[in-house]
């Protein structure tokens, strides 16, 4: 059974940054595409930054430029580096991997 646990939200002002982590436990991610993933209030999840087994990157055009992901399969873990933060990236941020695994989400605020 694979187990994913982020860490890293809280609460932010307009421009500042956060890194979200997500480790993994159960098996080794280095053979999988990793994503992050966030929803609004009462919208649906969306995809953030993906992250193939091989190292290519994706990202939603909202968040190009501003977040990075990567992967360090030693440690098991896959990051989402948030710069330059906007009050709408506040949400729930989800690890996944493949799609068919998630962790139970971190929240994100970007408040004065």
């Amino acid at each position: 059974q694979v187990q994913l646990v982020e860490s890293g939200g809280g609460l932010v002002q307009p421009g500042g940054s956060l890194r979200l982590s997500c480790a993994a436990s159960g098996r080794s991610i280095s053979f999988y595409a990793m994503a992050w993933h966030r929803q609004h209030p009462g919208k649906q999840r969306e995809l953030v930054a993906g992250i193939t087994s091989g190292g290519s990157t994706n990202y939603a055009d909202s968040v190009k430029g501003r977040f990075t992901i990567s992967r360090d399969n030693a440690k098991n873990t896959v990051y989402l580096q948030m710069n330059s933060l906007k009050p709408e990236d506040t949400a729930v941020y989800y690890c996944n991997l493949e799609q068919l695994y998630w962790g139970q989400g971190t929240q994100v605020t970007v408040s004065s």
